[in-house]
C-alpha cells in the first residue's frame, strides 16, 4: 500500500533554544512559516495529483510545534483535521520538543486529530544535552514519552550521534534508555556542521572534531540495530538529501545522500566479518545467499563490502546469489559448510 506524507515545514518557529547544531532553514529549505491558509492550499495541490497514494498523511515538520501560541497550532492544525474528518487524509504528525509536552497541548493536539509526535530528544545523556544547549533533559524526554503514550498517541524520537561530547559509552547508554522508553519509532540524523552555526564556530576553533563518515555510519549501525532488534523501527536514518546539503551547506561531518543504505551495507560487513574471523581466515571462493531487496547493501556501494572481504581475508573470490527467502539473513557457503547470520545476532551489549 503506497503511502504519501504531505510536509508542512515550520523552521525554528517557536522554539526557545537555538542549539549549536541547528540551522532549519538550511535543513528543511523553508525560511518563512506558513499559515492555515497555506496549509490548506498545500493539502488541496496534493491531493488533486494524477497519481493518488493508498494513504496519506501531514506532517509538520522542524521547529518545535507545540510551542507555538496555541491559536497558531490551532489555525495550522484546522484544515489537516478538516480534511481528516472529511477523509482525505489519513493521519495527522508533528515533531516538537520533549519539554514542551504537557495534558492540556495532548488535548488539543487529540481534539485537532493528530495521531504522532516526534520528539527531538538527540540524546539521553545529560552531559551531551548541555553541551549541545539544547536546554532539556533526559528527564524531559522519559516524561514526554510516558504523557503521549497515556494519550493514546504514537510516540518517535529523533536521535543524533556525533553531538559534541559524545562517546560510544555515552551512545550505549543512550540506546539502553530508548530500548527501557520503547517508542514506536526512530528517527537517525547524525550530526553535521552547517554553516552559520554555533557548531561551525566550535569546529573552527578546534573545540569540536565531527565524527568521519566511517565512524557515523558506525554509531547509527549500532543504534538501529539495537533498536530494531527490540520491535523498535528506525524509519530514517540520515539526513534527506537536498540542494541545499549537496551544495556546500555542509561543512563538515558525516552527510552522505546514501547514508542509510551505507548503515545497512555496514550491518552485513561485519555480520560477514565477524564470521570469517571466527573460522580463522581460510582461503577459498565464498557464496552468499541473501534476500533480492537486499542485494545493494550485501554488496555494499561500488560493491565495497565484497571487495573488504576479498582483501581483508584473502578470499579467492566472493559470489552472491540473490535467492534466500529471508531479508535481513544471509547464508554464507564456504568450504563445504554453511552459516546461516541474521541481523538479531549483532550487537548484545
Amino acid at each position: 500500500m503506497r503511502h504519501s506524507i504531505i510536509p508542512v515545514f515550520i523552521p525554528h518557529q517557536g522554539c526557545p533554544h537555538r542549539c549549536v547544531f541547528c540551522d532549519q532553514r538550511t535543513i528543511t529549505g523553508v525560511d518563512r512559516p506558513p499559515g492555515g491558509a497555506e496549509v490548506a492550499a498545500l493539502i488541496g495541490e496534493r491531493l488533486a495529483e494524477p497519481r493518488r497514494a493508498a494513504t496519506w498523511e501531514i506532517a509538520f515538520y522542524g521547529g518545535s510545534f507545540t510551542c507555538l501560541p496555541a491559536a497558531w497550532q490551532e489555525e495550522l492544525l484546522a484544515p489537516a483535521k478538516a480534511a481528516l474528518d472529511r477523509g482525505q487524509i489519513n493521519a495527522i504528525r508533528l515533531s516538537t520538543r520533549p519539554d514542551a509536552i504537557d495534558r492540556e497541548t495532548l488535548a488539543r493536539l487529540a481534539a485537532f486529530g493528530v495521531s504522532t509526535v516526534e520528539l527531538g530528544a538527540q540524546s539521553l545523556d545529560d552531559r551531551v544535552l548541555a553541551a549541545a544547549a539544547r536546554g532539556h533533559t533526559a528527564g524531559h524526554t522519559a516524561a514526554a514519552v510516558a504523557a503521549i503514550k497515556d494519550a493514546g498517541l504514537k510516540c518517535g524520537l529523533q536521535l543524533m550521534p556525533g553531538l559534541p561530547g559524545e562517546d560510544w559509552i555515552s551512545l550505549i547508554a543512550t540506546t539502553k534508555q530508548v530500548l527501557a522508553l520503547a517508542p514506536d519509532f526512530i528517527r537517525i540524523y547524525p550530526a553535521v556542521v552547517l554553516a552559520g552555526t554555533e557548531l561551525a564556530a566550535m569546529a573552527a576553533a578546534g573545540a569540536y572534531r565531527p565524527l568521519t563518515l566511517g565512524a557515523a555510519v558506525a554509531r547509527a549501525a549500532y543504534l538501529k540495530n539495537r533498536c530494531e532488534n527490540n520491535g523498535i523501527p528506525a524509519i530514517r536514518v540520515g539526513l534527506q538529501a537536498s540542494e541545499e546539503l549537496s551544495g556546500g551547506a555542509v561543512l563538515a561531518g558525516p552527510y552522505h545522500p546514501a547514508f542509510g543504505a551505507m548503515t545497512e551495507a555496514y550491518l552485513f560487513r561485519i555480520m560477514v566479518a565477524g564470521l570469517l574471523e571466527k573460522i580463522g581466515r581460510p582461503p577459498g571462493e565464498m557464496l552468499i545467499r541473501h534476500h533480492p531487496r537486499d542485494a545493494s547493501v550485501v554488496r555494499g556501494i561500488s560493491n565495497a563490502n565484497l571487495l573488504y572481504w576479498e582483501k581483508t581475508y584473502r578470499l579467492a573470490g566472493c559470489r552472491l546469489a540473490a535467492d534466500w527467502p529471508r531479508r535481513g539473513e544471509i547464508a554464507v557457503f564456504h568450504r563445504n559448510l554453511t552459516y546461516i547470520l541474521n541481523k538479531a545476532m549483532l550487537f548484545s551489549t
